[in-house]
C-alpha cells in the first residue's frame, strides 16, 4: 500500500490476529502493536478465569489502542484488536479517523480447533461462543475488508494485502 494507513486486525479470539498482524506489518513495512498488551491486568485476570469482559472493561483498553493508532496517523501501523462491536470500532475511529479494519473471519469449528491448539494464551476456548455472539460484522460504510482465515498465515496475509489495496491513495 502506497499511503501508510493504520490497520486494525480484528475478529474473534483464535482467528490469528496475533499471527497475521506482525506478518502484515512486515509486508507493509510498518510497526506492529499487540492489542492484548493494552489490556489492564484486571481484564487479563477476568478473561483468564473464563469471565467475558463487559463494555465498561473495554473502554479504557480501546482508548489506549485508539491513542496508539492516532500517534501513527500518516506513518502507518498495524494493531490487533478484537473490535467485535460497531461501537468499539466507532470509538477507535473517533481517536484515529483514518483507521482501516481487517476482519479475519472463519467458521466456529476451525477457530475452536485453532484456539484449543495454542499454548500459553489466557483466553480460554470456553469464551469463543460469547465472542461470536458479540461479533457485529463490518458495515458497508466502515473502511475495511473481511478475509477468510483458512490456509496458512502467509496465504491469509497475501489475501489481506490484496484486499487492502483498494484503499491505496
Amino acid at each position: 500500500m502506497s499511503t501508510p494507513h493504520v490497520v486494525v486486525v480484528m475478529g474473534v479470539a483464535g482467528t490469528g490476529k496475533t499471527t497475521v498482524g506482525p506478518l502484515l506489518a512486515g509486508t507493509l513495512g510498518v510497526p506492529y502493536a499487540e492489542g492484548d498488551e493494552f489490556h489492564s491486568s484486571e481484564n487479563v485476570a477476568k478473561m483468564a478465569s473464563g469471565v467475558p469482559l463487559e463494555d465498561a472493561d473495554r473502554w479504557p483498553w480501546l482508548d489506549s489502542i485508539g491513542e496508539w493508532a492516532h500517534g501513527r496517523a500518516g506513518r502507518g501501523g498495524v494493531v490487533s484488536c478484537s473490535a467485535l462491536k460497531r461501537a468499539y470500532r466507532d470509538r477507535l475511529r473517533a481517536a484515529a479517523p483514518d483507521v482501516l479494519f481487517l476482519h479475519l473471519t472463519g467458521d466456529r469449528e476451525l477457530i475452536g480447533r485453532r484456539m484449543a491448539a495454542r499454548k500459553g494464551h489466557y483466553m480460554p476456548t470456553a469464551l469463543l461462543d460469547s465472542q461470536f455472539a458479540t461479533l457485529q460484522d463490518l458495515g458497508e460504510d466502515e473502511a475495511g475488508v473481511a478475509v477468510d482465515v483458512s490456509g496458512t498465515p502467509e496465504e491469509i496475509t497475501e489475501r489481506a494485502v490484496a484486499a487492502l489495496r483498494r484503499f491505496e491513495n
